[in-house]
């Protein structure tokens, strides 16, 4: 059989914040409602309890004061090529994922120059010239697209070696006077990736993709304080939290089935499926549907590994961090193993779709 190149992970790396955000931190805060401008008049014990039942969120991560976002992303860096077992000189590409640059503590200003992806470079003195940096602004499904260019890069035989990071700070651009708030989360996740030749598929076997700016780009916005009083002209993250959640469960299932369909397997050859996580019943709806596209209902347990209950929403950090701490023995009851096929898949700000057919 001939050889054929293919994108390989080598090594993996996270960075998780040591700020711990419970669901009470929230208990005194005064939410407004979207459309009156008027604050809520559920008491807020209603409020975190529901927000609870629905998104099976109990506390989040938040970075603190003294670090940025770039300095969550280099951790996380610094982390993959240690478990890679390679000098960071040896990189040919850095891709950084995220949304909203660096944001020092008490400010929404968000700092997008020069790009994250080079600030990391030269945080971690990466001398090496040939080593390019860029960024991606995909809303969460960064580090997912990021993995897509990487594996282009890598095919097409221009790079050998790179990595590819997710990594975003939520909790500084976030309205404290919008529920939505609870939701978000910080952190960051790397993968070192490497070109393979192998006359067995291995590695990325194939992906999907879709975007539908047209009429879904409005989702995930900045904008004003709910509080019409809060002075000055701060933006803060804005979701369309339900229109959100149709959009993705109505549309990644398909995303997902094509995927598969590309790397020429069944739904029953995926072990895992790493799925970002904003919202647990949403996520098992879209799982859900994926299994009835194939005319299944029986859904097998563990194949859906979930982090949301003690991480949050990290955005574009969720999917990496995730897969680092699988495979690094740190999820209980989870495990990938040699040979596994899995699935990494995002829906975000776009509103954008990938999905990744993966074998380890």
């Amino acid at each position: 059989m001939t050889k054929r190149l293919y994108t390989k992970i080598v090594g993996t790396g996270s960075y998780i914040p040591t700020r711990t955000i419970s669901n009470d931190y929230f208990k005194d805060f005064v939410f407004f409602d979207a459309c009156t401008k008027q604050p809520l008049e559920k008491s807020n014990e209603e409020i975190i309890q529901k927000f609870k039942e629905i998104t099976n969120i109990s506390e989040r991560r938040w970075l603190t004061d003294d670090l940025v976002n770039s300095d969550m992303a280099a951790f996380a860096v610094i982390q993959a090529c240690e478990s890679a077992s390679i000098d960071p000189e040896t990189l040919d590409f850095i891709i950084i994922g995220h949304n909203f640059g660096d944001v020092n503590a008490g400010s929404t200003q968000t700092d997008l120059l020069p790009s994250l992806a080079n600030k990391v470079k030269a945080k971690l003195n990466i001398k090496n010239s040939s080593c390019i940096c860029h960024d991606i602004i995909s809303g969460c499904p960064g580090w997912t697209q990021g993995m897509v260019i990487a594996d282009a890069y890598i095919r097409s035989g221009i790079y050998t070696r790179g990595v590819v990071v997710g990594s975003d700070v939520l909790s500084r651009i976030s309205d404290p006077h919008d529920r939505d708030t609870m939701i978000y989360a910080d952190g960051a996740g790397a993968t070192i990736v490497e070109a393979i030749e192998s006359d067995e598929p291995t590695g990325i076997l194939a992906h999907s993709s879709r975007s539908d700016s047209v009429h879904y780009w409005n989702l995930l916005t900045n904008g004003t304080s709910f509080n019409p009083d809060l002075e000055g002209n701060d933006q803060f993250i804005k979701m369309a939290g339900h229109k959100l959640y149709v959009y993705a469960i109505s549309n990644v299932p398909a995303v997902v089935k094509e995927s598969i369909e590309k790397a020429g397997l069944q739904l029953g050859d995926i072990k895992k499926v790493l799925m970002h996580q904003a919202n647990e019943k949403m996520d098992e709806t879209i799982l859900k549907n994926v299994f009835k596209l194939y005319g299944q209902k029986e859904i097998p347990e563990g194949i859906m590994p979930m982090s949301i209950e003690k991480l949050g929403n990290s955005s574009a950090a969720t999917v990496p961090t995730l897969l680092d701490l699988i495979l690094k023995g740190k999820m209980e009851g989870q495990s990938i193993n040699e040979g596994d096929t899995i699935l990494l898949c995002s829906v975000g700000a776009g509103m954008n779709i990938n999905s990744i057919v993966y074998k380890m």
